[in-house]
């Protein structure tokens, strides 16, 4: 079955959580380790392939990643 993304570019919030995360001052590998404690798995490699648009994102790794950057999910999309 072919994916429904067929382009480069796998999700629209990547550019955002790298910019959210940096002003946080917050090392790839500190927000997958903060992920974790959440019980959502997203190891450091799959961090930088979100931000660079090259990985698909889950309902719940978006949940995670708006508790841990501490914004509501809508601010991903902006």
């Amino acid at each position: 079955m072919p994916r429904i993304i067929d382009t480069k570019q796998k999700n629209l919030v990547g550019k955002k959580v790298k910019m959210l995360r940096k002003e946080r001052r917050m090392s790839q590998q500190q927000l997958s380790d903060k992920l974790e404690t959440l019980a959502i798995y997203v190891c450091r490699g799959s961090v930088s392939r979100i931000e660079d648009g090259s990985r698909t994102v889950t309902d719940i790794e978006l949940y995670g990643l708006s508790q841990v950057l501490s914004v509501p999910i809508e601010e991903f999309f902006k």
